[in-house]
């Protein structure tokens, strides 16, 4: 069986330069996304920039309603791999739900509910689903893209700093748990990330508190793949562990803001 990298959520920022990353390095890739169109179009752009790797996109919901996980599209995906002698060495599980203009007392319960779904039952699902393989297969790894808000919150983000800080505790029972099938489980704490949110609006992320970091930069892309690829490529000792990557933004008290 030929190896591959999975990576979900790879059609649109962070994700596409983990695909990059992994190509670039001669390393097949198997990536979702939500969009049917954005799916092929991104297979289609990165089989012209990496014509010697093999790229297979998925269109893949994590959800069928707010309570509900689509763990049939899962299967399907994982058994459409197999019947391509597939296999999934590396799991890179970076689409979320950003939780995004949820407020206490006005929005439904399920809303909640929607975010913890996906970024955490989900993701455990894939995982399960990728681990059953790595068992027959030798080992392999797999990386969670969480976020330094598991340990700062930020406003408004209740559901989406509930379902990183489960999914790091959710990270380390895996480690523990597969450990003994030579199956290493790791995450990747980003903060700020100048996607193309920060492009869409330059005057908040650049007056942003968290925008302010010790070193004076944020992460881009690049910055969160080389991370990951670290964990994949080199961690060889390595499982259960966290690596921050938020221009030292967790060990201040506060921003250092010079008007």
């Amino acid at each position: 069986m030929e190896k591959y990298v999975l990576i979900t959520g790879a059609c649109i920022n962070t994700g596409v330069a983990m695909v990059e990353r992994f190509a670039k390095e001669g390393i097949n890739v198997v990536f979702t996304g939500r969009s049917i169109e954005k799916v092929h179009g991104a297979e289609n752009e990165y089989r012209r920039k990496f014509p010697d790797v093999k790229i297979y996109g998925y269109h893949i919901d994590s959800l069928i309603d707010e309570r509900t996980v689509d763990e049939k599209s899962v299967c399907k995906m994982f058994n459409d791999i197999d019947e391509k002698g597939i296999f999934i060495e590396t799991v890179v599980l970076n689409a979320a739900d950003q939780g995004l203009g949820i407020k206490s007392f006005e929005n439904p319960l399920t809303d909640f509910m929607r975010v913890i779904n996906t970024n955490m039952v989900w993701n455990y699902c894939i995982s399960e689903y990728a681990a059953k393989r790595m068992k027959e297969n030798g080992g392999g790894n797999i990386i969670f893209i969480n976020s330094n808000t598991a340990y700062r919150a930020i406003p408004d983000r209740i559901a989406y700093s509930a379902s990183k800080g489960g999914q790091l505790g959710m990270m380390r029972a895996m480690a523990l748990d597969w450990g003994k099938y030579n199956i290493r489980v790791n995450a990747v704490l980003p903060g700020m990330i100048k996607t193309d949110r920060w492009e869409k609006n330059p005057e908040f992320y650049n007056n942003v508190p968290s925008r302010f970091t010790p070193i004076g930069d944020v992460a881009v892309g690049e910055d969160v793949a080389d991370a990951v690829w670290y964990f994949a490529a080199h961690a060889r000792n390595t499982t259960g562990a966290e690596l921050v990557v938020d221009g030292g933004n967790t060990i201040q008290l506060y921003p250092i803001i010079n008007n």
